[in-house]
């Protein structure tokens, strides 16, 4: 046998495995770098968060990413170059952090690389009859296996989008394995750039559990952000847009697009929602010249009602009252005051965060990709059903440091 499967395999064996999940957004922050102990598989998952970092990315890494991210047009050779880069930036960055917390590459048994999204193309949003669902993430695996000398798993989203789904939202495995719940109803919200949810019965049935994105979460309030004051990268606690007061009509063109009436489960991304898409918006509604308060505010009651909207849709097609479910909030947006306000007023449900549950909110993607390398490596037998958009497959090209 080849001693690198001979590795795996024993790897595959042990009740407890330490593996490290990484994960970088659309806000393009820079890399979350997770360290997790996972036992078990599927249903059985058991996972404790050892270490987590955001290593953040300096401004020349967010220039080179922002040169191809979410273009249809761009310098090709670039793109090839980032994609070995971005490996090797990210294997430094675990290396870094691996020295941080004192602990040897050797201990490690998986690293679950997300890798960088560059651009995400459901056909809800090419619209090309002749092409599949796509979506494409740099920072090849081989780069970082090499580099760390740690058996890389990496481009989970392409056999998503093999088996019939869009790629995208993958929380969902993670969601189910972790957080379903005998007896309680729960949506597990997680806002980032782009906002998603899971829905999680409390019947636990795995063929019930659905997952989807709703629109965008804090791309646009961030963009603008950025835009109008480049030293800041976010609005901090909505001190900006507290200050505003909602556009109405602005709103209502914000939500008019075809999106919001499509089925579920459906993906997006900001190659859909970005500063393009407000302007226009703004364009057809004569409010371009709002102040910035103005405009942060109706921006974030955008994410607001279409969260709120997508998650009252898919809660009055069951047979359960929307008052008898727990919504637990991840993600950047998760420490937004005015969002997650706005939130509760829309929504009749008790909010908790899923640090209440013991899975830190910031570092839940990352994890949740340390679960996904797990199933493939010593799972893989649970059965979603053959419903859209979540298929019951195991996840992750494996890389070999040697």
């Amino acid at each position: 046998m080849n001693s690198n499967l001979e590795s795996l395999y024993k790897i595959a064996q042990k009740p407890m495995r330490t593996i490290i999940g990484l994960m970088s957004g659309t806000s393009l922050d820079g890399l979350d770098v997770a360290l997790c102990q996972i036992s078990g598989s599927g249903e059985n998952t058991t996972v404790q968060l050892l270490q987590f970092e955001t290593v953040d990315y300096t401004q020349d890494v967010k220039v080179e990413i922002r040169s191809v991210f979410a273009k249809q047009t761009i310098d090709f050779q670039k793109l090839v170059l980032l994609n070995e880069w971005i490996g090797i930036l990210h294997a430094d960055m675990i290396l870094k952090c691996l020295h941080q917390w004192g602990i040897a590459a050797e201990k490690i048994d998986l690293i679950a690389s997300h890798g960088q999204t560059v651009y995400h193309a459901p056909k809800i949003l090419h619209q090309q009859e002749k092409f599949p669902n796509a979506t494409l993430q740099i920072g090849d695996g081989d780069h970082i296996a090499v580099k760390t000398g740690i058996i890389t798993l990496s481009d989970f989203r392409q056999k998503h989008l093999a088996a019939g789904g869009e790629g995208a939202p993958l929380a969902v495995y993670g969601d189910y394995f972790l957080f379903s719940k005998k007896g309680e109803n729960r949506i597990m919200l997680n806002i980032g750039g782009i906002a998603n949810f899971t829905y999680l019965p409390s019947n636990i049935n795995p063929e019930e559990v659905f997952v989807t994105d709703t629109g965008t979460g804090n791309t646009l309030i961030d963009a603008f952000t950025k835009l109008t004051f480049p030293e800041k990268s976010f609005d901090k606690d909505a001190e900006i847009a507290k200050s505003g007061t909602i556009n109405q009509e602005l709103l209502t063109s914000l939500k008019s697009n075809s999106f919001f009436s499509a089925p579920f489960p459906k993906t997006t991304g900001p190659e859909l929602f970005n500063t393009e898409y407000v302007l226009n918006a703004q364009a057809n509604t004569n409010t371009q010249e709002i102040s910035i308060a103005d405009l942060l505010a109706t921006l974030t009651r955008f994410s607001a009602e279409t969260i709120a909207e997508a998650i009252k849709n898919t809660i009055n097609n069951t047979n359960y009252l929307i008052e008898n479910f727990t919504i637990y909030l991840s993600g950047g947006g998760a420490h937004n005051p005015l969002l997650i306000n706005w939130l509760k007023e829309l929504l009749p449900c008790h909010f908790l965060k899923t640090d209440d549950l013991g899975i830190s909110g910031d570092a839940k993607e990352a994890i949740l990709f340390a679960i996904l390398a797990n199933e493939t490596v010593c799972g893989g037998n649970s059965d979603f059903g053959t419903r859209k958009g979540i298929p019951s497959v195991s996840m992750g090209k494996i890389s070999f440091p040697n």
